[in-house]
């Protein structure tokens, strides 16, 4: 399988949508800072020892004889001949990081149980063999979650942690040799068997549309690593999960075949630093296919037009892996690849090692405001249920908040929960908050949250397993007010300045140090406005504090505090406005993001540089990055986008001021039900939301014509309902 990358190159083909934007081979340099690559991930604790791999290879034999002896023992209970008993059998397949060979020590392995037709998901799955488990002393914490759009059932098995799905296909005998690549074996599934048998069948498809696995693996463990210490590797949070970015590093294997891993990373960041999202990332060409699944295609499906950052899956039917990202974390996954391409420019001329790409996102240093959300259950197997639960459910906090504050506000969710000690069978997430930087400030702005954040709380509490005990808090707290169970060793950090990396380059300073800044506690890059939203707040319980910050460019705020209620206000100081973007859109673009019934979806076919030179490289990275392209001639109809969007327009909760300023960024604006236009796209794109959580009719308080337009926005404290009715 692992067969040299480029043995097809002298037949003529080529893996990918295009020819590859170069060929060009590892120079001497390449092959020292790859393995100085190699050295960073083992130091990093990346790969198991002989040991650990031994101990799951047996855990998964074992998982395998436990799933025979079930679907025999089912198949007696209904009543099968013995012959049918006798050749009864399921079957263990993996599939993510461990199939992908990048699982690292202590990482959980995805399996799928594949089972005949008569070995029911609810009943036999999550019923009996859920009971055998239960019976086996070698399994532990086994919770599982039936109800995920994905059903699973999770436990550790002899110390290794497993996430068990189940495929029920439309057959009575299940051969040993069943090869799940082949479309037929989708045929008379449901949909959660599709969805269960997809893992599988894009991990292997990705292994055999990449032109060196050992290459891939390499640069797709940097990427992992790179993600995690970043903060933007949780798929469930809204941002990447694994398999996300096992498709970009694919596809920049395609796109440079002959490079070394060093290479693959530095150009990874390069590409999708200048990527033209929402146009997808794609491996292969999508597959209509015979037995009818939808596809990906948002010529024909109103609501893949709203994702924000596809990358298909390669395997029938193609599906958008990401659909989960949203505008906020769409937004920090584009600043930190800028940021790692200004790094790795650097590093290409020697002048800084591989530990600065690295450096840990301090990410209760960021922000001046945070949401804690608390947990708790009655025991530990119920907070694993309640757990699995609600981490389904945060990324509609996100979402309901974009919605309800009209894309202004960013949210940025923290990874990963936190446990206190002092509190048993209880854990916390957390969420950072700030004005977004691209929104111009027109006027005074307020946030106000409470009702969005009830809605949510509304929404989880409604879990059909809850339990006495199950409880959930969404507080609004301070950075100086984050518990000290959030920092390492438990000690909150002092402030200390930080010791600025600066990279001379020709004399100067590098565009690196000017514009990020890299050093130990990196924070993201901020603009004049956005930077300084927070920047000097104190907000403080009994009194009213103001701060004017002297930039031009900057804000005033002021924020008061009482009756349980924190308001922060924001306007601009001074009468300059803030300019349009310079990346605008192109015409392409913006028929494609204001979902257009587009009459062709192509990806344009741009024939390799003959030249291996940078500039030419860049040149046609250029044209590779802007992916498939939208027809710029297709006619809007402006009745039919409503009716596409109309149950994902804002409904402003009371308390909020409904004069509402245009925000417009190059797409189609529409009038929300105060007649003011917002932007229809992205701010729309809740994809996950059911209808009836996007209408919370409430009074909308009127407001005189010769007021400022504002939006009025609060962080709130809503540990007990009686904060929220002041």
């Amino acid at each position: 399988m692992e067969t040299p990358g480029l043995a097809g190159r002298s037949k003529g083909q080529r893996l990918g949508m295009t020819e590859p934007i170069s060929w060009g081979g590892p120079s001497d340099i390449d092959f020292i800072r790859t393995r100085e690559l190699e050295k960073l991930l083992s130091d990093a604790g990346l790969y198991e020892s002989q040991e650990e791999a031994v101990l799951r290879e047996e855990v998964l034999g074992r998982l395998d004889q436990t799933v025979k002896i079930w679907v025999k023992k089912i198949s007696c209970a209904k009543g099968m001949n013995e012959q049918m008993v006798h050749e009864a059998n399921a079957k263990i397949f993996t599939f993510g990081s461990y199939r992908l060979g990048v699982h690292g020590p202590g990482a959980d392995i995805d399996t799928l149980c594949v089972g005949p037709r008569h070995a029911e998901r609810d009943v036999d799955f999550f019923g009996e063999l859920k009971r055998m488990l239960l019976d086996m002393p070698e399994v532990t914490e086994l919770h599982t979650v039936p109800d995920a759009h994905v059903p699973v059932m999770k436990f550790k098995f002899n110390g290794i942690s497993i996430d068990l799905l189940y495929a029920q296909l439309a057959l009575w005998v299940i051969p040993e040799d069943l090869d799940i690549s082949q479309d037929s074996i989708l045929q008379n599934t449901d949909d959660q068997t599709v969805r269960s048998l997809n893992g599988c069948r894009v991990t292997d498809k990705i292994l055999s549309l990449v032109p060196n696995i050992q290459n891939f693996r390499t640069t797709l463990r940097c990427m992992r690593l790179w993600a995690k210490r970043r903060g933007v590797y949780s798929n469930v949070a809204g941002f990447l999960g694994g398999i996300n970015w096992a498709l970009l590093v694919a596809r920049i294997c395609q796109l440079f075949p002959n490079a070394m891993p060093n290479m693959l990373v530095s150009r990874f960041f390069k590409v999708y630093a200048k990527w033209k999202w929402p146009n997808p990332v794609l491996l292969c060409a999508i597959e209509e296919g015979s037995l009818g699944f939808q596809v990906w295609d948002p010529r024909k499906n109103a609501r893949d037009r709203f994702h924000l950052m596809p990358i298909i899956t390669p395997a029938y039917p193609c599906m958008n892996s990401s659909y989960n990202v949203s505008s906020s974390t769409l937004h920090i996954m584009s600043k930190e690849f800028e940021r790692a391409t200004e790094i790795c420019e650097v590093m290409d001329s020697n002048k800084m090692n591989w530990e600065a790409l690295f450096e840990p996102y301090q990410f209760f240093e960021a922000y001046k405001n945070y949401l804690q959300i608390d947990i708790s259950a009655a025991n530990g197997g119920d907070l694993r249920n309640w757990k699995g639960w609600v981490e389904s459910r945060l990324r509609q906090l996100t979402l309901k908040i974009e919605r309800d504050m009209y894309n202004m506000l960013q949210c940025h969710p923290h990874p990963g929960d936190f446990c206190n000690n002092v509190k048993p069978f209880s854990c916390s997430y957390f969420m950072g908050l700030q004005r977004k930087q691209e929104v111009p400030v027109n006027g005074a702005e307020k946030f106000d949250i409470r009702l969005t954040v009830e809605e949510f709380k509304q929404a989880v509490v409604s879990y059909s397993r809850s339990k006495p005990g199950m409880e959930i808090q969404v507080t609004h707290i301070r950075r100086r007010e984050l518990p000290t169970f959030v920092f390492p060793g438990g000690v909150r950090p002092r402030p200390a300045k930080r010791a600025e990396a600066r990279v001379p380059r020709n004399g100067q300073l590098s565009r690196l140090d000017e514009v990020t800044k890299v050093n130990v506690g990196d924070k993201r890059k901020r603009d004049d406005n956005g930077g300084e939203l927070m920047k000097n707040l104190n907000i403080d319980a009994t009194s009213t504090s103001s701060v004017e910050v002297s930039r031009s460019n900057s804000l005033a705020i002021t924020s008061t505090r009482g009756g349980g209620t924190s308001v922060i206000q924001a306007r601009p100081v001074g009468s300059q406005d803030r300019g349009e973007d310079d990346n605008s859109k192109t015409q392409s673009d913006i028929v494609y993001l204001n979902c257009e019934h587009v009459k062709s979806f192509t990806v344009p076919g741009v024939s390799a540089p003959i030249s291996c030179s940078k500039e030419a490289e860049t040149n046609y990275t250029d044209n590779i990055i802007s992916g498939p392209s939208v027809s710029n001639t297709a006619s809007v109809d402006l009745e039919e986008l409503e009716d596409h969007l109309s149950h994902t327009s804002p409904v402003q909760p009371s308390g909020i001021i409904a004069k509402i300023s245009p925000v417009t960024t190059g797409a189609v604006t529409r009038s929300n039900i105060t007649g003011h236009a917002v932007s229809s796209y992205p701010y729309g794109a809740l994809e996950e939301l059911e209808p009836a959580a996007l209408i919370t009719p409430q009074p909308v308080k009127a407001q005189h014509s010769q007021q400022k337009p504002i939006i009025r926005l609060s962080f709130t404290s809503l540990t007990k309902a009686s904060d929220s009715s002041g």
